[in-house]
């Protein structure tokens, strides 16, 4: 809390250029400062969206194989 107060000129302009920060007390969080104007959620990352697909079974996949593995005699 001592530093936000003795910056806090300087973190409220990195705050308002859209670089949130977190005040805190006795090594605990208290409270983040964020822009008014800043999204309610960070945008999400879209660099492979349309390169990938994953199919409906996707959590089925290879279902007999893993089972036979678990199921084997020695």
């Amino acid at each position: 809390m001592h530093e936000a107060k003795t910056h806090l000129s300087r973190l409220v302009d990195q705050a308002a250029r859209g670089e949130p920060f977190i005040i805190g007390k006795s090594g605990r969080p208290l409270v983040k400062v964020v822009a008014l104007n800043a999204p309610a959620k960070p945008p999400r990352l879209r660099f492979l969206a349309g390169a990938i697909s994953v199919p409906d079974d996707f959590d089925r996949m290879g279902e007999a194989e893993i089972a036979g593995l678990f199921s084997a005699k020695p």
